[in-house]
């Protein structure tokens, strides 16, 4: 959705590495926000965005307008059966976000076609979702799921970060350092004492189903989501 940061030029440059040529696309999607002032206020940075990708060797950034991806408008799209995966954390606290995710995905690849699709990990519920995405449309595109990148301090690099003062943002490093926690409360007890205002989730839960599992039972992945300075910040950390 642009704002483009080191993550994400990560993907483009381990595209390049196993494809012929790379598509970018960037489009700022309103129909996976159900916070309208979330959408107002997301970053929008193309030109530099641009810059950044011509900068690296993207071959092609497809930039669409609204009216390309939804030339009916954003009424009475279509449903996809995700199951538990849009029930639970990101789909518990972000109702209706996932259906959105799935239009706008499914439309971008119908668009340009890929053979693969990179990912990054940091988002990933997200990834889980489009990968079901793929069963349910049958499309044979390859997903690769790409590892976070992060700031030197272990905050995930993420465009909402854009958004936190520089103390702000040191101050949430707190969710890296959290995930060394022994136990769910003492996560908790870490983000709050190092200035979270509050804490949608902290979960233990199955790499592939999302369902909880006691505290780093392996395999699991750790996800949190957390309010610093009133940005909304995820994050994740795999146990195998």
């Amino acid at each position: 959705m642009g704002a483009l940061h080191e993550g994400h030029l990560s993907l483009i440059q381990i595209a390049k590495q196993q494809c012929d040529l790379v598509v970018c696309s960037i489009f700022i999607n309103p129909t996976q926000f159900n916070d309208l002032s979330d959408f107002e206020k997301y970053p929008k940075t193309l030109v530099e965005d641009l810059q950044k990708l011509q900068a690296i060797g993207c071959d092609v950034v497809y930039f669409p307008d609204v009216d390309d991806i939804y030339p009916n408008g954003t009424k009475n799209l279509p449903q996809y059966d995700l199951g538990n995966l849009e029930k639970v954390l990101e789909g518990e606290f972000r109702p209706g976000h996932f259906q959105g995710v799935c239009v706008v995905v499914d439309r971008l690849l119908q668009a340009v076609k890929p053979n693969s699709l990179f990912l990054g990990q940091k988002d990933y519920q997200q990834v889980a979702v489009i990968e079901r995405l793929l069963e349910i449309t049958q499309q044979k595109i390859q997903l690769i799921a790409c590892p976070t990148v992060r700031e030197n301090n272990g905050l995930a690099m993420s465009s909402r970060n854009l958004r936190l003062s520089t103390e702000q943002q040191e101050k949430a490093s707190a969710i890296y350092q959290g995930f060394d926690s022994p136990t769910e409360d003492a996560f908790k007890q870490t983000l709050l004492e190092a200035g979270f205002e509050s804490i949608d989730y902290v979960a233990c839960c199955h790499p592939k189903t999302l369902e909880k599992r006691p505290w780093k039972e392996s395999p699991c992945v750790l996800l949190v989501a957390a309010y610093m300075g009133g940005v909304r910040l995820i994050d994740n950390q795999i146990y195998a």
